[in-house]
């Protein structure tokens, strides 16, 4: 028997219509983030700010996708400024600057559609409902889970920025389970991301349910040969009936 969900966030309960596409979005990001800092008094040249924090981020990114442990936006923030000779910031000022940053995505999310009525659908059948995000900002996505209007279903909500460890590692999966004090065999993962979700599911000997609502990008291309899921829900909608099967 079923008896706790582990859902990942970014594009398996909320979707963005520019989702894989960073190319776009975060350009735009670095440039809020500049002009917060030079708000703020921080004399930075802008390109050279914007190029060695991007360096720095495309650094640590290709470096988190291969061992697993979480490098967070504050972290690459916090190391730009001191390799360009700034003062260290203090923690509000930080916050301030990374809230700066990341409100632009933050405005392109939106529920997935079905999204309350399916939580409602498995909390009411007594399911425990938890959240696995991979995301190098835990404040980031607390906001989106509250803007979402979602908090209330989930215990607990575990965010890679927040433990150090990302998805695919077992141990991130093992924080839910140790939490719920249930064995592997009766939970399920639920998420869009073969070499993340489903590869971490599988790892931790976890059921895994794989999301194809918007699971067409390059990653998952790469890996649709090699990373076989248990399962596979077109929609949220379709999750209860997916389950179900899974219990049988």
């Amino acid at each position: 028997m079923i008896h706790g969900i582990l859902f990942d966030l970014g594009s398996t309960l909320l979707y963005n219509a520019h989702d894989h596409n960073w190319g776009t979005i975060l350009p735009r990001m670095r440039s809020a983030l500049l002009t917060h800092l030079h708000t703020v008094g921080y004399p930075l040249d802008g390109p050279t700010f914007l190029n060695h924090f991007s360096a720095k981020f495309q650094e640590f990114d290709e470096q988190r996708q291969t061992d697993w442990v979480e490098y967070t936006t504050e972290w690459i923030l916090r190391r730009t400024l001191e390799e360009l000779g700034t003062p260290p910031p203090e923690p509000h000022v930080i916050a301030a600057a990374l809230q700066a940053y990341y409100a632009y995505s933050e405005s392109l999310w939106q529920p997935m559609p079905g999204l309350h009525a399916t939580l409602q659908q498995l909390a009411d059948a007594k399911l425990k409902l938890a959240i696995i995000s991979n995301a190098s900002d835990n404040a980031n996505v607390q906001r989106l889970i509250d803007a979402a209007d979602v908090r209330h279903y989930f215990d607990p909500i575990i965010v890679s920025a927040a433990v150090g460890i990302r998805k695919p590692n077992p141990k991130i999966f093992e924080l839910v389970l140790n939490c719920w004090q249930l064995p592997p065999e009766k939970c399920v993962m639920v998420g869009d991301t073969l070499g993340a979700d489903i590869l971490g599911a599988q790892m931790a000997h976890v059921h895994n349910i794989w999301l194809t609502a918007q699971a067409d990008h390059p990653g998952n291309r790469a890996h649709r040969d090699m990373i076989i899921p248990e399962a596979t829900a077109a929609t949220l909608a379709d999750l209860p009936a997916v389950i179900e099967k899974l219990q049988g």
